[in-house]
């Protein structure tokens, strides 16, 4: 994707430049979740790499005061963004934003495109010259979420902006065989629950549909401080239910892991996650 394709795709923020309009109907079809819990909701994570300087400053605005406002009027949301604590590319930002339909996700830009409202509080990003661009890139990923949690769960600390960080893990297996066994790992009477258990508190966990690192499921943990993290971490790993579940034979990462991405995530202070 060219540089003015990306531009387009996060301003509209569409994901029908990357899936095409004619998938939705695929993409739809895995969308009910299993056991009467609710059809599943779709992530669209960005990662939008940036220069150092005003531009930053910039798009922050645009967030704040055009993305989100125009995402929560189009009925999606509620939008998560975020800032590096550890991780490669710094600084960039993380936007994650929950679709309630395939639907949503693949054809929002056109709704936006019709916003009038978006369209004037986006102007400074939407016509940025070349000589003043307002990121260096930008890389789209979209999510199903995960039979067993169907739906994003918002932090109770979201809502006064106190303070929290998140970590963002992917998976990515050899295989979508393997990528499945590692997912089913994670649902009822498995990993979730000694996650629950141990402190390690889930924001979702989804499976990659587009994007880089496939076939890979990711998820998202949430913390009130990096100490608690270590600590509750700590807890996981001491955990028998857990040295059981991952020396079980085809759940061992040996079989079904091939590498783990992990960044941990600031949130900015008007995120709505």
């Amino acid at each position: 994707m060219n540089g003015k394709m990306e531009r387009r795709s996060f301003l509209a923020g569409s994901l029908a430049a990357t899936v095409g309009a004619s998938t939705v109907g695929s993409l739809a079809a895995g969308q009910q979740g299993s056991g009467g819990a609710g059809p599943r909701e779709y992530y669209e994570l960005r990662i939008c790499r940036m220069n150092r300087g005003a531009a930053i400053q910039r798009l922050e605005d645009y967030f704040q005061n055009a993305l989100i406002p125009a995402y929560r009027r189009l009925g999606a949301g509620p939008v998560g963004v975020f800032t590096v604590v550890v991780g490669p590319d710094s600084p960039s930002f993380y936007v994650l934003i929950p679709h309630p339909s395939a639907e949503s996700a693949c054809h929002i830009s056109n709704r936006l495109a019709e916003d009038a409202e978006y369209r004037k509080a986006a102007a400074a990003i939407r016509e940025a010259p070349a000589t003043d661009p307002p990121y260096a890139n930008i890389e789209s990923r979209l999510l199903l979420a995960a039979d067993f949690m169907p739906r994003l769960e918002v932090p109770a600390g979201a809502a006064k902006n106190e303070p929290r960080i998140f970590e963002l893990r992917t998976y990515r297996s050899h295989s979508k065989t393997a990528a499945r066994k590692k997912l089913e790992m994670f649902g009822p009477g498995g990993e979730l629950g000694i996650f629950r258990r141990t402190g390690l508190q889930p924001v979702f966990f989804a499976e990659t549909l587009y994007g880089p690192h496939m076939p890979s499921l990711c998820y998202m943990l949430v913390f009130p401080d990096q100490a608690t993290r270590e600590k509750n971490w700590a807890r996981f790993v001491a955990d028998p239910e857990w040295k059981k579940l991952s020396t079980t034979p085809g759940y061992t990462d040996a079989e079904i892991v091939a590498d783990i991405h992990n960044v941990l995530l600031r949130p900015t202070a008007y995120s709505q996650i």
